[in-house]
């Protein structure tokens, strides 16, 4: 129940995030999700390497133990998308809005 409730709202900043910059909202939303997904996907491959590698034995560690020490890499995931997505959609707007200012001045003169 507690993971359908970290899915929305991973969902929910996606889609805030993609509505204010007029992107596509369901198709970064589910992209936000799929990012969570795959991110605990590859803390768990992380894990088994470690495992491999002899630094960690996961033979003893529950399933819900490892899904637990998983999610904060698919959040780091998330965070990392969301950032990025940002930056780049700002400063696309920023060089929009200048670029339209200076079509406006040209219309003045």
């Amino acid at each position: 129940m507690l993971g359908l409730l970290l899915i929305y709202f991973i969902g929910k900043a996606f889609y805030d995030l993609a509505l204010k910059y007029e992107k596509n909202k369901w198709v970064f939303a589910v992209l936000g999700v799929v990012t969570y997904y795959v991110g605990t996907i590859g803390g768990g491959f992380l894990f088994g390497l470690a495992h491999i590698m002899g630094w960690m034995n996961i033979n003893d560690i529950s399933d819900i133990a490892l899904g637990l020490m998983a999610l904060p890499i698919g959040l780091l995931f998330v965070v990392a998308l969301y950032q990025i997505l940002k930056r780049n959609w700002k400063s696309q707007t920023e060089e929009r809005r200048e670029s339209s200012e200076l079509l406006d001045e040209d219309l003045i003169q």
